[in-house]
Order: structure tokens, then sequence, then C-alpha cells
């Protein structure tokens, strides 16, 4: 595996610094317009040179009649031109010196017949020229960190910790928006198509070397190099997780991945076994996919399973409790220093049991530290679980009703104190080393969880998704620290075997 991510071949293609642009004009209405204002849109500061046979100005840049008149070799190639020109434009860049591209042009392997023939001679003449492009039939890549975005839509949200690879075409472009509402981010997506010169092995090489990147995702409609997947995937998981989403296990998954990308699937059981061998982990859903990611990538590592769940009302508690143990999720018994501590902050109608449940408390502050400090503190917790029903709109109304302030004082009174309360417990889960996860029933959008994401600490829609999400934490740690012993194993000389458990139990036989 590459050690140097300057030395990766995908690296001039997620960090170009200049880039030659085919298929944009000042028509807005077609795909490559639309994809060049999101490039200049996101503040790209590269030069970009677009290349057009009869316009001299294109979205107010200097246009080029033909890549051969362009004014430096340029790090990468965007191109969105028709079909039947796609190979006479990537010759043409091979003669300029250009050996990065992005080819969005669609119509190859995805279409069979004559779109297999075109796609065979794009391969041909990126090998004669040694050049290496993501797609055909792909949307791009994005690359916050630079300020990259070569897809259709407009980027949202920041710079994160999430690298995607996606045999999806405009899946990557599709997402900024749903991470941007959990303050969470890629820090580079590469939007592979099909597969044609880069595939999803070639970008987890890259993230492997990439310094922004905690966690590897990968959306998957059929793995083209099994061998490769799984050795490279094992020499990642010890350092990095894994999390991919498989769509191609049932018969009309697998129709529609071979009609989109061209991606040849198998049944659900060979590819758990594969990604067992891997260490992948397996999410059963896009939105899943994306917990797992976040808990992976934001928490501290939990030594074991044992949670505390704290809530201010029994129903909740009782769900998280009920969740918890049908994912195998301990709900300890706390120490007697702990029960004694938290006596002095749950009124008498409340519970010190797990869960705690505060119910009410005159001095609320003490849900925000004193009790969450107590129960991180205690031996036999690895995990806090919090439920959250902060509404801003309460503490407003309560601040201009009874203490009479205008409502801009008291909405900036409110944003003031559920800061000092999300500070608090960020602060409770770096001093302890612990994660804590939260869940709620309310907005997302509510400005007491945003501020919460804003520090690292995830909340989710409900404790169920909460608690899958911290047993696929649980989940890598098991599954590092095998593959760390059997490397130790192999090392001395036993060889570990080939036969993997698939999902339904079954023993699976994975033939590389």
């Amino acid at each position: 595996m590459i050690k140097s991510i300057t030395k990766n071949p995908l690296y001039p293609i997620a960090n170009p610094k200049s880039i030659a642009f085919f298929g944009a004009s000042n028509n807005l209405m077609v795909m490559g317009s639309f994809i060049l204002d999101s490039l200049l849109d996101f503040g790209y500061d590269g030069a970009v040179y677009p290349v057009h046979l009869k316009e001299p100005v294109v979205q107010n840049l200097k246009a080029y009649r033909s890549v051969a008149d362009l004014p430096e070799i340029p790090d990468l190639a965007v191109i969105v031109v028709p079909t039947k020109v796609a190979s006479q434009i990537l010759e043409e860049c091979g003669r300029k010196g250009i050996r990065h591209a992005v080819m969005v042009t669609a119509g190859f392997n995805e279409v069979g017949g004559e779109g297999v023939r075109m796609g065979r001679e794009l391969v041909e003449i990126a090998n004669r020229y040694g050049i290496r492009f993501l797609g055909p039939n792909c949307i791009g890549v994005t690359n916050p960190y630079i300020r990259l975005n070569s897809t259709a839509l407009k980027f949202e949200g920041r710079p994160g910790f999430i690298g995607m690879a996606s045999q999806s075409g405009s899946f990557v472009t599709q997402m900024f928006n749903y991470l941007r509402r959990y303050g969470l981010g890629f820090s580079t997506a590469f939007s592979v198509g099909n597969e044609a010169n880069v595939d999803i092995v070639d970008c987890m090489e890259y993230f492997a070397a990439c310094p922004h990147t905690r966690v590897i995702t990968l959306y998957i409609e059929g793995i083209r190099r099994g061998e490769a997947f799984v050795k490279t995937a094992r020499a990642i998981v010890p350092h990095k997780p894994i999390v991919a989403f498989y769509v191609g296990g049932t018969e009309t998954g697998r129709r529609a991945g071979l009609s989109h990308t061209g991606a040849m699937a198998g049944p659900d059981p060979i590819y758990d076994g594969i990604f067992q061998q891997s260490g992948v982990i397996r999410a059963s859903s896009i939105i899943e996919m994306f917990d797992f990611c976040w808990t992976l990538g934001a928490l501290p590592e939990a030594a074991g399973t044992n949670v505390a769940v704290q809530t201010h009302s029994g129903g909740p508690g009782a769900i998280a409790a009920d969740a918890c143990g049908r994912a195998g999720l301990d709900l300890p018994l706390f120490s007697a220093e702990t029960l004694t501590g938290l006596k002095e902050y749950i009124p008498h109608t409340g519970s010190i049991g797990n869960p705690v449940d505060i119910t009410f408390s005159k001095d609320p502050q003490s849900f925000w530290y004193n009790i969450p400090n107590l129960l991180l503190q205690d031996r036999n917790v690895d995990i806090l679980m919090m439920y959250f029903l902060e509404a801003i709109e309460m503490m407003e109304r309560h601040m201009t009703r009874f203490m009479g302030w205008s409502p801009e004082k008291a909405r900036e009174e409110g944003l003031r104190i559920i800061g000092a309360q999300a500070d608090a417990i960020a602060s409770l889960m770096k001093h302890h080393g612990k994660p804590i996860v939260g869940y709620t029933f309310r907005s997302l959008e509510e400005p007491f969880i945003q501020e919460l994401y804003r520090r690292g600490i995830p909340v989710f829609p409900g404790p169920e998704r909460a608690v899958r999400a911290l047993e696929a934490m649980i989940r890598y740690k098991a599954i590092r620290a095998e593959m760390l012993s059997g490397d130790e194993r192999e090392e001395n000389g036993d060889s570990s075997s080939q036969v993997a458990t698939g999902r339904y139990g079954r023993q699976v036989s994975v033939n590389l």
C-alpha cells in the first residue's frame, strides 16, 4: 500500500492546482455548465481553463479553443462532453501531457453494445499516455479542504472526516445536505462510476494515507478486484475503520447496479463473507452507514459494553434500555459512591437506578455537568447515553414573561445558555475519555442539538439508531483486536481460515 499520500495516483485528482474543463458553456442548462458553476461557487482558487470551440469567455473565464492552446499543462481534466467525442478529448489531453482526469460523460459499459467498445477505447488511450481517471459515468471529486467540488450540486457543510468512494454516479453530491444537517462532512469523496481506470480499491489506498480521513465509507454495487479488495482492507482496518453499504445482494439490486454502472453483483452471503474476512463493517442502509461513521470518527473508543442512560423522562429511558438490551449492550449497576452522589441531584420522584431518571430539577445545570460527571467517573460505566429535550423556546418564553426581557435579549441569552451546556458535555467527554451519545425526538435543527454537533457530540433521532451506531463502534474494536492478534499469529506461522460466517449465520467459502 502507498504510504505517502502525495505519491498516490489519486492525489492530483483530489488536490489539483489547475484544471482544464471540457463541456461547460454560457448555457447554464447543460451538465458541464452546472459542474463548472459548482466548482467556481465553492471558491476553488486554482487556475481553471474552460475549453470551448466557439465561446471566448465561459462563465467569466477566458476560454481556449483546444487543449493544445492552454498556457500550461493542468493537473486535472474534467470532461463532460457527448459520448462520441469523449475518446478524442482524452486523446488530446494525453498529447498535451495531462495525466489525470474526471470522465463525467456516460454512455459506456452501463448501456452495453457500442458503449462497451467505446469504454475499451477510453482505457486504451489512458494506458497509452499513463492517464489515471475517475469514471466514466461518474460525478467527480470533492475535497472541501482545498474547496474543490467538481460535482453538479452546490457544496454544503464543512470539511469533515469521512472519506467516501461511491460507485453511484451522483450519490456523493446528493449527500452534501444530509451530512450538513448532522454537522458532518467529507474529507474527500470520489465518485468512481464505471471504474474503468480507478476503482474503490484505489480510493481505499488514498484514504488510508489521507490525514483528514478517520473513517472510510464505500457505496458498492459490485467488487471487481476481490483479492485486492480483501488485502487492501485488511491492511487498513487495524488503523482506520471501513464501513460499506452493498446494494447488489438481491436480484432487483443486481439488475439496478448492472444498468446503473455496469457492476457485476453477487449474492448477499458471498459479500457478507468478503466483508467479514476483510474486517469491513456492513451497513444495512445509507443512513446507517453514516450513523456508523459518526460514532467511529467522532467518539473515543469505549472500554466495554456497559452503558449508563440519563434522562428526565421515564419513557425515553425505558426505550433506550430496551434498545441496548436487544443489541447486547449492558446497563450495569452503579457503584455505591455514584449512588450516594446522585442522591444530591435526583428528587425523590426520580430514579437513581440505570436509567437515571431525573424527572425534574430546580438546578437544571446539574443535568449537563454534575450528573453525567458522576456517571462517567463510575468504573462500571463505559458509555453514556443522554436523552435531550432542550427547547430554546421554553427558555425564551420564561425570560420574556417573568423577567420582562425583550425577545431579542431572551434569544441571545438562550443561545448563550445552550452553548455553555454543550461546552459542559463536550468537556466531560474529553476529560473522561468515554463516548457520549445523545438521542432526541425533537427536531435535529434545534439550536441546542446543532451546538452539540459543532462540538462533536452525536445526537440521533431516537435511541435505536444511537444504539446501532454504538454497536458498530464496539464491533470495530473487536475486529481491530482480532486482526492485530491474527497478524501476530501469522508471524508465528499460524495461517487464518478462508471460511467466514455470513449475516444469516451460514458459513461462506470466499473464492478470491
